[in-house]
């Protein structure tokens, strides 16, 4: 529930902060020092070379959950009658690989595995909106005013990963940076640029060609860079929006007998629905990561 010391407002910019790691600019006592940011002032003049760690901490734990588990199912997988673990992981396998077949038409081992790895791991990640919104941040403020003596309130923990732009761009720079490599790879240059600048509009006249050659090229680069920037967005928007609700819904805990029973009926019903948004995010990010493969992979 909300901290009794924290007004409304202070709870919720309380748990949109990130545990903040950088250096001190001038102008602070500790400047050119390296520590963790007590307030987000201080977490904003870090700059760009700050690291939430976090996103770091939960998105790699959760990469070596998936790892591990998966790992452990091809490790003792049976002819036999399947256990649990592995009858998942099959099913799992099998829906991946189902899509990717429907969605890409290239040959590229690398396409199926990106795909599995993308929906289990933002799923996973995604997964932890549904952990109650202060159990994780309410732990680590008292670790750290117990162990390093900090204010529980500058003690920031977001456990949502997703919630995070800088962990969604990152995903969806890392798709860019491959569907621009395979471009370039299956086309070569000359061909990937004749895309970029020889449509939508075309003519036969070679004037009239070089004249539309700006145009296409910004319409395209438009496009282009469109790409990861929704493909980042649309994932770190619905999941933003479904942390925030949980913190409205949780400050509703301390505001009466009446408020906590629907605080607690609202908590589970939206709990329910954002299950399928949470999976139907992930789903959405592996088939747009297919996609721009496949037109990787092809000529227009």
């Amino acid at each position: 529930m909300a901290g009794e010391a924290q007004t409304a407002s202070e709870y919720i910019k309380h748990h949109l902060q990130n545990l903040t790691y950088g250096k001190f600019p001038e102008g602070y006592d500790n400047a050119g020092s390296w520590g963790f940011a007590h307030t987000a002032q201080e977490a904003k003049d870090m700059g760009f070379m700050a690291v939430h760690v976090d996103t770091m901490l939960f998105s790699i734990m959760l990469g070596v959950v998936f790892l591990f588990f998966f790992h452990k199912a091809a490790k003792y997988a049976t002819e036999g009658v399947p256990g649990g673990l592995q009858n998942f992981v099959e099913w799992v396998i099998e829906f991946i690989d189902s899509n990717v077949r429907d969605s890409f038409t290239g040959k590229n081992p690398l396409v199926a595995p990106m795909a599995l790895t993308l929906f289990i791991w933002i799923l996973l990640m995604n997964l932890m909106d549904l952990v109650p919104v202060d159990w994780l941040p309410q732990l680590a403020g008292i670790v750290g005013s117990g162990v390093f003596g900090v204010d529980p309130h500058h003690v920031y923990f977001k456990i949502v990963p997703t919630t995070d732009p800088n962990a969604t761009f990152g995903m969806a720079l890392a798709i860019f940076a491959l569907t621009m490599f395979y471009s370039v790879k299956i086309k070569g240059i000359g061909g990937f640029m004749a895309e970029l600048t020889m449509q939508p509009f075309e003519a036969k006249s070679l004037p009239v060609k070089i004249f539309l050659i700006p145009i296409n090229f910004f319409l395209e680069f438009v496009g282009l860079i469109s790409k990861p920037i929704s493909l980042s967005l649309r994932l770190f928007g619905n999941l933003y929006a479904g942390e925030m609700i949980f913190i409205l819904i949780a400050l509703l805990y301390g505001s009466g007998l009446t408020l906590f029973v629907f605080a607690g009926v609202l908590q589970w019903a939206w709990a329910v629905f954002h299950v399928l948004i949470i999976t139907l995010q992930a789903f959405i990010f592996m088939t747009l990561a297919v996609v721009y493969m496949e037109m990787a992979h092809h000529h227009h």
